[in-house]
């Protein structure tokens, strides 16, 4: 059975999903996505187990051998980025028992059961697969049901969102079909194993130049590389608050992991971060993204708004990293990778809490929330912290390691910059905690009391988490290692 992971790694979910929407019942749907997504992360723990083991698993599918056959290969970037969407998609269901009860109607429930299986399936498939189209309709597989899920939200502008998340994310899909197009057109393979053997004797070429541009373009806009990031607000602000965890935490990082399979495995680093004029291009765009979009964050009334501004901010981070095309550069973008998907997870959880009680998480609704809410404002405390980076979080680990990579690089005006992007994350976190705590609470037609403990449970198993990777780094450190030098060349 071990020997077959990767596979069961995307067929467990595509399989059940069809079977969720059977279930007609909403309780009966959540009890069983619950069984599968919790299936579907012993799968992705024991994958990563063996990946760090053996080195890169490659399966065959029906037994057409590479590069004929569609392969599904998992190496150990590829296995932290499935680890990281099984947990999140694991820990968000409980969470999601009591939100979406509350924001979806009943006979809608068992549709965003199927939709979220999907989601995760196209998620899970786009890391598993080796195969360049494969990916594309993986790609496909994910955006599609993700436009169902946030179309699902209360407030009519979801539909809005949705759409704006449609049109946008078509483009991203088409030009990435272009690109792989191209690429098969110039090398006759669709593997991807292959495309990097045979990419070198034609990538001077201007096909394959324009193919790289098209990618990149159509990466930079699923990941919400600033200023193609124009969808990523809204769909966060107005999709059900269970939706805007799950794509929060996994969504961007799958996409940003496209990114380093195409740039470091397919073209290579020295062609993609080299003979490319793209390191400089990526290190602006970054750096642009992390001070504007914490600044604009700050100026945000709606508090789901604010924080996906932030995760506009902090893909900034990521991309900052990587353009460094360094061991430490990759290993700090890798890190951000995982603890910024426990960070936003737990504070996009917070704010699911908060709208179940109060309808609304604008910030002038939430004024004395601390005294009535406080398990739910300590979360939000403590994940606000680790966005800011400060010591004992996950968020700290990630800032020492990519002001190290910059100093790495003599670059002390970017590592400044860095500094600068985390005291602006102290100004727009602080705007909520003064709110919640300092001010007298407002006058509401109904008692506000704490959220439910199915709610609770989840959003501090992401907040303990955020503590234990702050202190512990020998699982996110060691992976995000091996991973990086693997990527550059210097390992299996």
């Amino acid at each position: 059975m071990t020997a077959h992971l990767p596979v069961l790694q995307v067929v467990i979910p595509l399989v059940s999903a069809p079977i969720c929407m059977l279930l007609r019942r909403g309780r009966l749907a959540w009890g069983f996505t619950l069984v599968v997504s919790w299936v579907v992360l012993g799968v992705a723990i024991l994958l990563l187990d063996r990946t760090l083991a053996e080195g890169i698993l490659s399966y065959a599918i029906g037994n057409w051998a590479a590069p004929w056959g569609i392969e599904y290969r998992v190496d150990a970037v590829g296995a932290f980025v499935i680890l990281i969407v099984a947990s999140v998609g694991a820990i968000v269901l409980p969470f999601a028992h009591a939100s979406v009860r509350h924001e979806i109607p009943d006979d809608r429930i068992s549709l965003f059961y199927t939709c979220y299986l999907l989601c995760l399936t196209g998620l899970l498939g786009i890391v598993v697969t080796g195969d360049a189209f494969n990916l594309f309709v993986f790609l496909e597989i994910s955006s599609l049901s993700s436009y169902v899920l946030i179309s699902l939200g209360t407030d009519r502008r979801a539909l809005t969102a949705a759409f704006q998340y449609l049109v946008m994310g078509t483009i991203g899909a088409t030009f990435i079909l272009i690109g792989v197009g191209w690429l098969y057109m110039m090398t006759g393979t669709l593997n991807m194993a292959d495309l990097a053997q045979r990419l070198p004797e034609v990538a001077d070429t201007r096909t394959i130049r324009a193919a790289f541009a098209f990618l990149t373009v159509g990466i930079s806009l699923k990941l919400a590389l600033f200023p193609l990031h124009l969808w990523l607000p809204n769909a966060y602000t107005y999709a059900p608050s269970a939706v805007s965890t799950f794509l929060a935490a996994t969504a961007t990082k799958v996409a940003i992991y496209v990114l380093l399979r195409f740039f470091f495995t397919v073209f290579g680093a020295e062609y993609s971060l080299g003979a490319m004029p793209l390191a400089e291009i990526l290190m602006v765009l970054a750096l642009t993204a992390t001070l504007v979009a914490s600044l604009v964050a700050v100026f945000q009334e709606d508090i789901k708004r604010m924080l996906a501004y932030s995760s506009v901010a902090q893909i900034g981070y990521i991309i900052l990293a990587i353009s460094f095309a360094s061991v430490t550069g990759l290993t700090a973008g890798i890190i951000h990778l995982f603890n910024h998907a426990l960070m936003k997870g737990a504070l996009f959880m917070a704010m699911g809490c908060i709208f179940l009680r109060l309808g609304s998480v604008h910030i002038r609704d939430m004024e004395g929330i601390g005294k009535r809410m406080p398990f739910t404002m300590a979360a939000f405390v403590i994940g606000g912290l680790s966005l800011i980076g400060v010591p004992m979080t996950a968020g700290f680990i990630s800032k020492w390691y990519l002001v190290q990579a910059t100093l790495e690089e003599g670059l002390w005006l970017i590592a400044v910059l860095i500094l600068v992007g985390s005291l602006i994350a102290v100004a727009y976190i602080w705007r909520v905690v003064e709110v919640a705590y300092f001010r007298a609470p407002a006058q509401r037609s109904h008692e506000v009391k704490e959220a439910p403990v199915s709610m609770l449970v989840p959003t501090w198993i992401l907040i303990a988490a955020n503590i234990y990777f702050g202190v512990d780094t020998s699982l996110t450190f060691g992976v995000a290692r091996t991973s990086a030098e693997s990527l550059l060349g210097m390992g299996g």
